[in-house]
């Protein structure tokens, strides 16, 4: 908006927009106010300096130059007034808006479209043009002339229009026009990708080692041997014994998932490969039944969607968001799983408000452009009301039907749908339940979409299955249930994750404990203090009424509202409605709200009997608060006069410690771990997980099942690198032991220069400068990188020589070499290097350039 001023009257220089200094200052004495009401709700010293949540004036001003004051009133007659108005959302109204520009360019005014991508500012100068409004086009990237009057189409993602009279200048922004608000939110740095999911190793977790088998692990500590200082994770293993793995090996190491509390292996001895070999005998046959549902996938026949259209890049550019490497890598894959000939099987699992939906509505338009039929089944009729909300604002301008089937609908309303399926007038619905009824039929149904699958019962899913014989299907979830995590993680299923949240997004903070009314009372009184709302989750519908009158006795000055599935369909409707709006403080409610309800204003939850519900629900309860960017609180409360049971106990400590944002997954993996792993097909196999652990489990069924498709079977690739270097993270560089542990990982799992090129640019943006030990740990991962290229699974440094094998090399290379080491040894029957080492030099970053040497990498031939 500045730029665009500055353009209009170059001669001011800097703008500053301000509100009046009275105003500000008020402002200020009221966070000072609301500083104090809170440190005396809290306990806290009142009187303290807290941080400030705004600047102050002076400061923000002190070096502005050429600065307008622009205020309601002005300060007398000889002040000059600088009017502004704006336009607010045209909608469908094309030609009143054709009209009001034709209207404001014939009084000399310029009037400059901002449209947020080339795509959509080239739609709207054609749109225009057939409406006889002949406009200058500007791409991005080219500045655009805007002196003078006239109209100008021009590329800039501004939040909203704005007429100012007394310049003849009008901004209109693409969101005036559509009705839709873009967001101002910016593209994070791509995450690293990684195959295996670990959650954070604490000390007490039992942990499976892929040689010696099951350990506690006791925590690291770092250790100085020959001289040499190393971080080492301390194993703790049947008896008295403990092993102390070096940090480069942590890749050996997987986080135990079983269900109980496993026996503890004896290090060196023979059980755990017993274990082992008995489990791999035992997989073959699971293997083989995985295989058979693989090959009837694979040559299902399915309809094989064409390629992207036009459209469907105008529509994607159209998102008022900005995609995250996640959501783009979870689009891409379900696009190209749209164009095989064979059925897409997908889940995409991500917390709530990562972007699930927008995957979906992607894929719905993309099945749509290829004359396909789309079903979005949902579990609630509030989360129907707003997808189908979602659904048509996202289709808005396209000659795409949404229509919605619930209970909210009349029987003449449903019978039209039901009508429009049948013939194909209806390109896409989203319904509850009541789609899998009998007498539901589409003339062309292409893709299935299957919003958060574990709250459908048995009987819905064994419907699905003949519905999506032949046809794609998406599925959504925050929490996935344990039998189609198994099948995602060993590949029967394809499996997408989102785990980058929402810009803005804060962790929730979440408080478990005995029902304590005062502190429940008290975070209610918290939140309308700051002009919030609250879920208060009652689950017992015959009592509702009863918690809602006393919250009312208790908390007068409260507007409560009641809301249960119970409830007239028109009613329930009403209510939350009402609440959206504003019109209620609290909303007494049972778990209803699970699924679909996104209110921003909405940051406090409170709920009464958490000990009764599951971990996923638990979970999908927390997301719906702290959707806006604000701090959000979760009360999970169990009665004081009852003990828990062991399972509802490992629910609540679980929910507890994972408060932060992309939790899903791993709740979703220590559910499995509570509930207990099974078997994919049967009860037979769940003695087996339980000897090797869950992870190394699926591991061991996906090299069967790869065997049995005719794949190379590969064994982990342990590359024993033994380099007398002072090479670790010292505490005062990453303090948190958490961190450490995924630093060494990521080097433990290096196989390219290029990775180790990515961690050290990471490490000097979230840490600053490196250490020398931490130069040294680099180091030997690009040794170890070295080794990956080369094949090598063993290097040992002495004092003056290093050990390298198994190597062959050419003969020009073995010519290489004695020009390179005149000393240098290569033992052709044990496949041996010998390399001595400079004194001078340091042994690892000496061993990368010579192996570069010596075996040059493709790209330097």
């Amino acid at each position: 908006m500045g730029r665009l001023f500055a353009e209009m009257k170059p001669d001011i220089g800097r703008v500053s927009c301000e509100n009046d200094g009275v105003t500000a200052v008020d402002l200020l004495a009221e966070e000072a106010d609301l500083a104090r009401t809170l440190a005396s709700t809290w306990a806290s010293d009142a009187d303290r300096e807290f941080p400030r949540l705004y600047q102050q004036p002076d400061r923000l001003l002190g070096e502005t130059r050429g600065s307008w004051n622009l205020i309601p009133v002005a300060d007398g007659p000889d002040v000059a007034l600088l009017e502004a108005s704006g336009w607010g959302a045209m909608g469908a109204d094309a030609d009143g808006l054709t009209n009001r520009i034709k209207q404001l360019l014939s009084d000399d005014y310029r009037v400059v479209i901002a449209a947020d991508s080339d795509v959509s500012a080239a739609r709207l100068s054609d749109s225009f043009a057939n409406a006889g409004l002949q406009l200058d086009l500007w791409p991005a990237g080219v500045a655009p002339e805007l002196r003078g009057r006239g109209g100008s189409i021009v590329v800039a993602r501004l939040h909203r229009g704005v007429t100012v009279p007394s310049a003849k200048f009008a901004i209109i922004t693409e969101a005036d026009i559509t009705g839709r608000r873009t967001s101002h939110r910016r593209p994070r740095a791509k995450r690293r990708e990684s195959s295996t999911i670990f959650e954070d190793l604490k000390p007490g977790n039992y942990v499976v080692h892929y040689i010696h088998g099951v350990a506690k692990y006791e925590g690291m500590t770092k250790m100085t041997v020959a001289g040499v200082e190393r971080d080492y994770l301390v194993l703790a293993y049947k008896g008295t014994d403990k092993l102390y793995l070096p940090s480069d090996q942590i890749d050996a190491v997987r986080h135990y998932v079983g269900g109980e509390t496993p026996a503890l292996n004896k290090l060196g001895g023979g059980d755990f490969a017993k274990a082992k070999a008995k489990v791999r005998s035992a997989v073959r046959a699971i293997a083989q039944e995985l295989v058979v549902l693989y090959q009837k996938r694979v040559n299902a026949r399915g309809h094989a969607f064409g390629s992207d259209t036009p459209w469907q890049y105008e529509m994607e550019q159209a998102f008022p968001f900005v995609e995250t490497p996640d959501q783009k890598k979870a689009i891409e894959d379900t696009k190209s799983d749209m164009e095989r000939p064979f059925p897409m099987d997908r889940l995409v699992c991500g917390d709530v408000g990562f972007g699930k939906t927008e995957v979906a509505v992607r894929a719905a338009f993309k099945a749509i452009q290829d004359g396909k039929q789309v079903a979005v089944l949902v579990p609630t009729t509030l989360l129907a009301s707003q997808h189908g909300n979602t659904f048509s604002d996202r289709f808005a301008g396209y000659p795409i039907r949404v229509e919605v089937l619930s209970r909210f609908l009349t029987n003449a309303e449903a019978n039209k749908v039901v009508a429009g399926l049948a013939s194909g007038e209806i390109d896409c619905v989203v319904g509850t339940h009541r789609l899998l009824s009998k007498g539901i039929t589409f003339k062309n149904l292409g893709l299935l979409i299957v919003d958060e699958e574990q709250r459908f019962g048995v009987q819905h899913k064994e419907t699905m299955k003949h519905l999506k014989n032949d046809v794609d299907v998406l599925t959504l979830t925050a929490t996935p249930i344990p039998r189609t995590l198994e099948m995602s993680l060993v590949g029967i299923r394809d499996l997408s994750l989102l785990q980058t949240p929402p810009a803005d997004r804060q962790p929730i903070l979440t408080f478990v404990g005995q029902y304590d009314e005062r502190v429940a009372i008290e975070s209610i009184r918290r939140e309308l203090l700051r002009e919030g709302q609250v879920f208060w989750v009652h689950n017992r519908v015959q009592s509702i009424e009863e918690c809602a009158t006393r919250l009312r006795e208790l908390v007068p000055e409260a507007r409560i509202a009641v809301a249960h599935g119970q409830m007239d369909e028109g009613a329930l409707e009403q209510v939350v409605m009402d609440f959206w709006e504003g019109n209620f403080d609290v909303l007494v409610c049972t778990t209803i709200i699970e699924s679909g309800i996104d209110m921003p204003t909405v940051n406090t939850l409170v709920v009464e009997r958490a000990d009764l519900l599951g971990l996923g629900q638990m979970h999908q309860l927390r997301g719906r608060v702290g959707r806006s960017g604000q701090r959000a609180y979760a009360y999970l409360f169990h009665p004081r006069d009852k003990s828990l049971s062991e399972e509802a106990y490992e629910r609540l400590r679980t929910i507890g410690e994972s408060t932060e944002l992309g939790s899903g997954f791993k709740i979703a993996m220590r559910d499995l771990e509570i509930r207990g792993a099974g078997n994919l097909l049967g009860e037979a196999q769940s003695g087996h997980i339980a000897a090797v652990g869950y992870d190394l489990y699926c591991q061991m069924v996906t090299e069967a099942v790869g065997e049995m498709k005719g794949e190379p079977v590969r064994e982990p690739s342990e590359i024993r690198l033994d380099v007398p270097t002072t090479a670790n993270l010292p505490k005062d560089y990453i303090a948190k032991e958490e961190l450490r542990l995924e630093a060494y990982r990521r080097l433990a799992q290096v196989t390219t220069p290029t990775e180790v090129d990515d961690i050290r640019d990471e490490w000097l943006d979230r840490y600053g400068p490196l250490p020398a030990p931490a130069e040294a740990l680099l180091d030997v991962a690009l040794l170890r990188a070295e080794c990956h290229r080369l094949g090598l699974n063993e290097l040992s440094i002495s004092t003056s020589q290093a050990r390298i094998g198994p190597l062959d090399l050419k003969t020009s290379e073995a010519i290489r070499l004695k020009r390179l080491s005149r000393d240098a040894i290569h033992k052709e029957p044990a496949r041996q290097l010998v390399i001595p080492i400079p004194r001078t030099e340091e042994p690892a970053r000496f061993l990368v350039r010579f192996l570069r040497e010596l075996v040059p990498p493709p790209s330097a031939e």
